[in-house]
């Protein structure tokens, strides 16, 4: 079993919010998740992303690999390195 670290969409039609979820690879984007880290915003001003860095970290080093966009949005709030 792979797991992702990525974002799963919750809120009502046409405003969107993420939550930033670990999930099996193999599910639905909005399925069970095994672990919710954070949660994202971008309709805000500014845009919100709050994750627990510790969390995510954990799960990184337990073979947990991020989509490109967590990966952007973990380097953009200093959770990841920039090379990774």
């Amino acid at each position: 079993m792979s797991v992702r670290i990525r974002l799963t969409r919750v809120g009502a039609t046409k405003q969107p919010t993420y939550r930033v979820v670990v999930a099996n690879s193999a599910s639905a984007r909005d399925s069970r998740s095994i672990e919710i880290l954070g949660h994202y915003n971008p309709r805000s001003t500014p845009v919100e992303f709050v994750v627990d860095g510790d969390k995510v970290k954990a799960w990184i080093a337990k073979g947990a690999q991020p989509s490109d966009t967590v990966a952007r949005l973990l380097r953009g709030a200093g959770v990841l390195p920039a090379g990774k």
